[in-house]
C-alpha cells in the first residue's frame, strides 16, 4: 500500500465528491484534501437534504449549519491509533450510509478519522502516540503533534457552534484481549456527577464495563470533556485486528445504537439500574521511569485480570510495583511506552 497521499489539486469538486461517494475510507487512505474546504449536499432516500462538509483529511462534518435549537452536536472519532480497525470500519459504514442517501440526521455530526499515516502502515502510530497529545500546552514535535492540534481545532470550532448537548465517543480497540471484551473509560470530571443515562447508552452498545479515570489526561475524550463539558468517552470495542479481519457481527449493538443516536431526535434508553454495568475506578497509575521496566505477568494476560495484594506487577531499577489490595486488576499494560508515560493502570470495583 502506498504510504503517502495523492494530491487532489488537479481535481474539481465534482470529481472529489464522486470519489468520496465510492467509499469514504478508501478516499481518505489515498487522497490529500488538506487544501480543500467545501460543502456538498446529498438528497436522501426520504427526500431530506443532508449537507456534507469537507474540513480536512479524515475530517467530515454533517449538518454543521443546522439551526435546530434541539440538535445535538456529536463527535465520532476513530483511528486515533491506526491499527485499531474495527471502529474505523464502523464509522466508514456510517459515513457511506450518509453519502449514499441511506441515513439522515436532525443533529450535527463530526466524523474524525484520526491518524491516517498510521492506518497506511497498519501501526498504532508513526512517531508518537496521538492519544497522549490532546493539549494545547504540549509542544508540537512530530507530525502526530501537528495532527493533534488540527483535530483539537476542528473540535473547538464544532463545539463552539453547538446549540445544545455535546457528545464525543472516541472509538478504539485494545492491544490485548480483555476479560470484559468491550469497555469505556469515563474521563476525570473534576467533581461533576456521572451521567447514568450515558452509561445506559453505552450498555445499549454492549459496553457494560466502565472505568472511571481519577486524574486529568491528554486523551481526546478528556479534551472534549474538560474544555466543552461534553459527554465524552474512550470506548474500547475489543482487540486490535487488521483491516478486513474483524468479525463485524460483534459490533451489531454498537452500530445500531450509534445509528439510533445520530438519527433519532430523542433516544429512549433503559434505566441505569436495569443495565448489567460493572464500574471500576483507577487505583494506581504506574509510569515507566527506566528503560529496564518489565511486566511480571504474561504478554497474553487479558485486561481486567485481577491480582492478590502484594503480587508483583512490574519492576524497574530502584522500584518494584505491587498490587495494593486483593482483586486489584490491570488495564492497558504496556512495557514498550516511552519513558514517563503510563505503563499500567490498576483498577478496583466501584459503585456510583
Amino acid at each position: 500500500m502506498n504510504h503517502s497521499l495523492k494530491t487532489c489539486q488537479t481535481f474539481d469538486e465534482t470529481q472529489i465528491i464522486n470519489l468520496i461517494k465510492k467509499d469514504y475510507l478508501d478516499f481518505c487512505l489515498q487522497y490529500d484534501v488538506s487544501e480543500h474546504r467545501f460543502e456538498f449536499s446529498v438528497i436522501a432516500d426520504n427526500n431530506l437534504n443532508t449537507s456534507m462538509h469537507i474540513l480536512g483529511n479524515g475530517i467530515l462534518g454533517i449538518n454543521l449549519d443546522s439551526t435546530d435549537e434541539n440538535a445535538k452536536s456529536i463527535v465520532l472519532s476513530c483511528g486515533v491509533h491506526g491499527n485499531e480497525t474495527a471502529p474505523i470500519e464502523i464509522c466508514n459504514d456510517l459515513v457511506n450510509a450518509f453519502t449514499h442517501g441511506q441515513l439522515t440526521t436532525p443533529h450535527r455530526i463530526l466524523f474524525i478519522f484520526g491518524n491516517i499515516p498510521s492506518m497506511l502502515i497498519a501501526e498504532r502510530f508513526v512517531e508518537e502516540n496521538l492519544n497522549r497529545l490532546f493539549s494545547y500546552e504540549l509542544p508540537i514535535k512530530t507530525n502526530e503533534g501537528a495532527r493533534a492540534k488540527e483535530l483539537m481545532d476542528s473540535v473547538d470550532s464544532f463545539f463552539s457552534d453547538a446549540k445544545d448537548g455535546r457528545y464525543h465517543y472516541d472509538l478504539h480497540t485494545a492491544i490485548r484481549p480483555s476479560k470484559n471484551e468491550k469497555f469505556a473509560v469515563y474521563p476525570f470530571l473534576h467533581g461533576k456527577p456521572y451521567s447514568k443515562s450515558q452509561l445506559a447508552f453505552l450498555s445499549c452498545c454492549d459496553v457494560n464495563t466502565i472505568l472511571l479515570s481519577q486524574s486529568p489526561t491528554t486523551t481526546f475524550s478528556y479534551f472534549s470533556s474538560v474544555n466543552y463539558n461534553a459527554h465524552a468517552f474512550t470506548v474500547e470495542l475489543g482487540k486490535v485486528m487488521p483491516f478486513g479481519k474483524n468479525d463485524m457481527s460483534k459490533f451489531n449493538a454498537v452500530r445500531s445504537s450509534l445509528i439510533n443516536l445520530i438519527t433519532e431526535k430523542h433516544l429512549t434508553l433503559p434505566a441505569y439500574e436495569a443495565c448489567p454495568i460493572e464500574v471500576y475506578q483507577v487505583n494506581q497509575v504506574i509510569n515507566k521511569q527506566q528503560e529496564d521496566f518489565a511486566l511480571h505477568f504474561s504478554d497474553s494476560l487479558a485486561n481486567f485480570e485481577s491480582f492478590k495484594k502484594d503480587d508483583v506487577l512490574a519492576s524497574e531499577t530502584g522500584k518494584v510495583y505491587k498490587a495494593k489490595v486483593d482483586g486489584e486488576a490491570v488495564v492497558f499494560p504496556n512495557a514498550n511506552v516511552a519513558i514517563g508515560q503510563r505503563a499500567i493502570l490498576t483498577v478496583v470495583p466501584h459503585k456510583i
